[in-house]
């Protein structure tokens, strides 16, 4: 693993984890916006991502605490399912409805990532946009925004985006790719590459269970991206692991 040495973070379930990240990522928005006046951020799925976003909601209504001005936070995604627009299967639903839709983010901040439904058939047209998009929000002489943080999940493989162990998704250098044949379903994705993943000043892998903890504790400990994709990714900035203990129960010496 290359970049800032990671931070390893432990909560005592994912509830207490989903809960910290909330509070995290808010107060690492509104610190973007004060420095830039506008903040970004690249969302995940699964269960953890979607728990956080509730959480983020929730903190959004409260008094006296650390505000975002979501009229001015950008919203990319890591990756996609190419499903029908709307369908539960993608990121993007379960975003919208947690969090984008209730704290009033502005359709033109909003980067979805294409649905099978929409302009393109094919997901390699799907990516090819997206990366459009992607470079048009980036400053001169780049083809990528500004990620102030950048969520993943990770699944028990170690797989990150839709990145996947021994897949070609691990040596391609574009920023966004089409997947397909995908392990875990649905087949057929948009993801960003390690590249775009990279480029984010923070990385924050969220991870939570017991099934995911040998994944964890082998990305900590040198795995190759090839064989564990978790162990490629890094900030510019930071890379923070947030678990939960079952996650980094496989570690040598737990933190916390």
């Amino acid at each position: 693993m290359t970049g800032p040495q990671p931070d390893v973070v432990v909560q005592g379930d994912a509830a207490h984890l989903a809960r910290a990240v909330a509070e995290a990522l808010v107060a690492r928005l509104a610190a973007a916006q004060v420095l830039h006046g506008t903040a970004s951020v690249v969302l995940t799925g699964g269960g953890v991502g979607t728990a956080v976003l509730e959480h983020v909601a929730r903190l959004a209504a409260e008094p006296l605490r650390e505000t975002v001005d979501w009229t001015a936070v950008d919203v990319w995604w890591g990756d996609e399912r190419f499903v029908p627009a709307g369908d539960g299967e993608r990121n993007e639903t379960g975003a919208r409805r947690a969090l984008l839709d209730v704290v009033g983010v502005p359709e033109p901040r909003v980067h979805a990532m294409p649905p099978s439904d929409g302009e393109f058939d094919e997901p390699e047209d799907a990516a090819a946009w997206y990366a459009g998009e992607l470079a048009a929000a980036a400053p001169e002489g780049s083809d990528l925004p500004r990620f102030d943080v950048l969520l993943l999940g990770m699944g028990p493989e170690g797989h990150v985006a839709s990145i996947f162990p021994a897949s070609p998704a691990v040596s391609d250098d574009r920023p966004v790719f089409a997947v397909r044949d995908c392990p875990k379903p649905p087949p057929t994705r948009v993801s960003l590459g390690f590249r775009a993943i990279n480029s984010a000043e923070e990385v924050w892998l969220l991870v939570s269970g017991e099934a995911k903890a040998p994944a964890v504790a082998d990305a900590l400990s040198g795995a190759t991206p090839e064989d564990n994709p978790a162990a490629g990714v890094h900030g510019r900035q930071a890379t923070r692991w947030l678990l939960d203990r079952a996650a980094a129960g496989k570690l040598p010496q737990p933190p916390g």
